[in-house]
């Protein structure tokens, strides 16, 4: 259970970006995260990663109060939590198989084991043929793939994807989403933020819809797939 209650959210002495923000992601949930650009997305997503903790209010994850925990608690519950962000984040000196099997390293895993576990997932999302590569050779949908990789190899507990499927044709953004449901359908908590409605209407999972600086809960038109 993901739980918000009042949280505010300012960066140093700033105008609060968000404001009174509440509401709760029960374990297993799938939402979207929708609202116009400039709404406050990217800084809900921050909190919800833990790269930013709220100003005010009381943000509860995985049974904790996130306001209180020390610093040094943070990169365990970050393990946690798996993240696509847009900049894809990917380490250039390292393989695609490299980048993808980095949160099995960190959590102490190795051997040929993980490195099969690995290709067989960049398989699955078309790179069969890069998987050598590095970054600084990919395609921007190439690189959009390796992070979807690397954010879902390890099950994590918590999936966050700010527009996961803008660099990918429709066919790859449809399979891409397939494994967002899967996995969501092992239990993890899923929440993707995207401008495509269709994708969102196709999907048919409830929304958290921010508009100046609120969230209200829209319900899905449909099944999750």
């Amino acid at each position: 259970m993901i739980s918000f209650n009042n949280v505010g959210m300012r960066y140093g002495m700033e105008a609060e970006v968000l404001r009174d923000i509440s509401f709760e992601l029960p374990q297993g949930s799938f939402h979207f995260l929708t609202g116009p650009s400039g709404a406050g997305k990217s800084s809900l997503l921050k909190m919800l990663y833990l790269a930013h903790r709220p100003s005010r209010g009381r943000l509860e994850m995985f049974g904790q109060n996130v306001t209180d925990l020390k610093r040094d608690d943070l990169p365990r519950l970050r393990r946690r939590i798996g993240v696509v962000f847009q900049e894809f984040r990917l380490l250039d000196h390292l393989t695609a198989v490299e980048n993808v099997a980095l949160p099995l390293r960190i959590a102490g895993g190795s051997g040929r084991e993980i490195d099969q576990h690995v290709e067989e997932l960049l398989v699955w999302v078309g790179l069969k043929d890069r998987m050598k590569s590095r970054p600084p050779v990919l395609s921007g949908g190439e690189k959009q793939r390796v992070a979807i990789a690397r954010a879902v190899i390890a099950k994590p507990d918590l999936l966050l994807a700010d527009e996961p499927t803008g660099n990918v044709d429709p066919a790859m953004s449809e399979r891409l989403m397939h494994l967002f449901v899967e996995l969501n359908k092992l239990g993890t908590t899923t929440v993707i933020a995207t401008h495509d409605m269709n994708l969102v209407r196709k999907i048919g999972a409830p929304q958290l819809h921010l508009r100046d600086r609120f969230v209200s809960r829209l319900d899905g038109a449909g099944d999750i797939i």
